[in-house]
């Protein structure tokens, strides 16, 4: 009856089943089988319902070395630590003997420094109980302190107290040297194993290769008389790395039989350096593709600001049908629509995410909030962003400078007001984002507060970038001595930043003598900025101060000085617009530049340009 109950217990596929089987076993007595007790707790934690698990366990009479092995095993599955340490010390309690397996389990849960401790109470028990001949035991222990230990040295201790070592334990102590940066000491124990497999040739070749030291790897792997996919991935991987092409490329021809991860990194390596044309001319090689290959492809477009031909490659994915997009996909896709202005597809992601029930991770929530806000549906970014469960501090700044550049700058610092009553820390970055916005909607005295509340409530020490919102805040308000005098008592020497934050006021607000004493500042710490001299003779010329205008152009022509043209896309149902500065070359750029006189016309009647303004043209 007892092989008749696991066979059944074997063939449940829900809880239910399990539960109507766990009532067969009552009936004929064998809810305490040494065999029948721990299959059911084992199952009851696969079927979700660790609660089950642990009353099963509870209602138990005899319980084993089995038994109380399964519970834990079962704690440390649903990554509950401190339970399974807090059955083992009940097994203690009741005197039952452990055996390697507990020991193992455990220490293999120890994952982090935190866990150390507990580790370490493992450890006693181990010598306690004689396992430390064991080199089960042993190897798995210098696994736990190779991970959790601050330093090398309890690993070293373990591996030299060893009466019995195996190419494993050996492997061990090599992978927790280059795991350090420590490649010598690595090289030398690998070069005093009595017998090395693959595993110990590929943990150099990797460590190597991660430290950049592919002259060294290359030896080693010349050296090698069996390869693996590892090898010849680290190989690759590490010229990459360096952005060597030719040489990964050519371990990449050489290699016998190229996997999906071989084609995938020798993409992204080309991708990362800027060779689009080569990735694309493997990504269409490939034979097999998965989920990866297509984000490397589709990630390697947006890296190189070419969101167009990464949405297509989305398209294609999504027609091609064998691989479904997975969170880095929908996030990268998501930067690519923030930067076309692309509302269209971004609201397409948010709709497939709802459809899909794919959860809304903070990175997601935080790239669709960003997405939404930047295309200027700020009311949906609201909603993904209380739709989110949880949220981090780039969240709340996403959410805040999302609503400061949608011109709600009100409701964007009442925002982190609110951020801030509830107990969330806010970082350096956040307060640009709020400064920024009491600078979008002329809120000095918030914009005083806010910087006065960033050093003295929080503590934190303002960078260049907080006294340039400060200066803006007060220069767009017309308090331009009082925006001077912050400059000079900043304890960080302004830079040209700083003194060029002012010249838009200058113009704005006509003050020629300060316009005099910005300039001055600005040529002398950056004399060949071609923005900011195409920005300082404009400005000279709209206060009708001609010669200087001039004089500066002919300084540039002269030195041979260019401002790069602006550039600016968007896309349009299936189309990207791409807009240069005084660009000619658009189909519709008359009713484009007629829209532009008409805005311009408007701002003059409500008084946000001056009367007078003089428009400069490039040359």
């Amino acid at each position: 009856m007892e092989q008749k109950m696991l066979q059944i217990l074997q063939n449940c596929k829900s809880i239910r089943e399990l539960k109507q089987t766990h009532l067969q076993i009552f009936i004929h007595g064998l809810q305490d089988s040494n065999f029948v007790l721990p299959k059911l707790i084992s199952l009851s934690s696969t079927f979700h319902s660790l609660d089950y698990a642990v009353q099963i366990f509870e209602n138990s009479h005899h319980r084993n070395v089995f038994v109380y092995n399964t519970m834990i095993e079962c704690f440390i599955g649903r990554n509950c630590r401190k339970d399974a340490f807090h059955i083992f010390n009940r097994m203690n309690a009741s005197s039952i003997a452990s055996n390697s397996f507990t020991i193992t389990f455990l220490l293999r849960s120890c994952e982090s420094f935190e866990a150390l401790k507990d580790g370490n109470q493992i450890h006693t028990h181990t010598v306690k109980s004689g396992f430390g001949s064991s080199v089960f035991v042993q190897n798995t222990l210098l696994d736990f302190y190779s991970k959790c230990s601050g330093n090398i040295d309890s690993a070293c201790r373990v591996f030299e107290e060893m009466l019995e070592r195996d190419v494993i334990s050996w492997n061990s102590m090599i992978g927790a040297y280059m795991a350090r940066g420590e490649t010598e000491s690595a090289i030398h124990l690998f070069d005093s194993m009595p017998e090395k497999n693959v595993v110990s040739w590929n943990s150099i070749i990797t460590g190597l290769s991660k430290a950049g030291n592919m002259e060294s790897a290359h030896l080693v792997f010349q050296r090698m008389t069996k390869r693996n996919e590892v090898s010849w991935n680290a190989m690759i991987s590490g010229y990459m790395r360096k952005g060597d092409v030719i040489n990964a490329r050519s371990i990449f021809d050489e290699m016998p039989e190229k996997s999906v991860v071989s084609w995938t990194a020798m993409i992204t390596g080309y991708a990362n350096i800027g060779d689009l044309t080569s990735a694309s001319d493997l990504f269409n090689r490939m034979p097999i593709k998965n989920v990866v290959s297509w984000n490397a492809m589709i990630a390697g477009y947006v890296h190189n600001h070419l969101f167009d031909q990464a949405l297509c490659v989305f398209h294609h994915m999504l027609i091609n049908g064998e691989c479904r997009p997975n969170e880095a996909t929908l996030i990268s896709i998501l930067c690519a629509c923030s930067h076309l202005g692309n509302l269209e597809n971004g609201k397409w992601i948010d709709s497939y995410i709802k459809k899909n029930k794919i959860e809304l991770s903070i990175s997601l929530g935080n790239a669709l909030v960003d997405m939404l806000a930047k295309c200027g549906d700020v009311e949906n970014a609201k909603a993904v962003f209380h739709r989110m469960t949880r949220r981090n501090i780039i969240t709340w700044t996403t959410m805040v400078s999302g609503l400061a550049m949608n011109g709600q700058c009100g409701e964007a610092l009442a925002l982190f007001d609110t951020m801030c009553r509830e107990g969330i820390e806010p970082d350096d970055v956040i307060f640009i984002s709020v400064l920024s916005a009491c600078n979008h909607g002329g809120l000095v005295e918030e914009g005083r507060r806010v910087f006065d509340q960033m050093r003295r409530e929080f503590n934190i020490k303002p960078r260049i970038e907080h006294y340039g919102c400060m200066v803006d805040l007060l220069g767009r308000a017309g308090k331009l001595e009082e925006a001077v005098k912050f400059i000079t008592s900043m304890p960080l020497e302004p830079n040209a930043v700083i003194w060029a934050t002012l010249l838009g006021s200058c113009k704005t607000y006509r003050n020629e003598e300060l316009l005099e004493l910005v300039t001055r500042m600005i040529l002398d710490q950056e004399p060949s900025n071609p923005g900011y001299l195409m920005q300082i003779s404009n400005l000279n010329a709209s206060v009708g101060r001609w010669e200087d205008a001039l004089s500066i152009r002919a300084a540039m022509k002269q030195e041979g000085i260019e401002k790069v043209p602006g550039c600016s896309s968007i896309q349009i149902r299936n189309r990207v617009h791409e807009f240069i500065a005084r660009d000619t070359r658009h189909a519709q750029r008359k009713k484009i530049y007629g829209t532009l006189d008409s805005l311009h016309e408007h701002l003059r009647v409500v008084g946000d340009v001056p009367s007078n303004a003089t428009v400069v043209y490039e040359p």
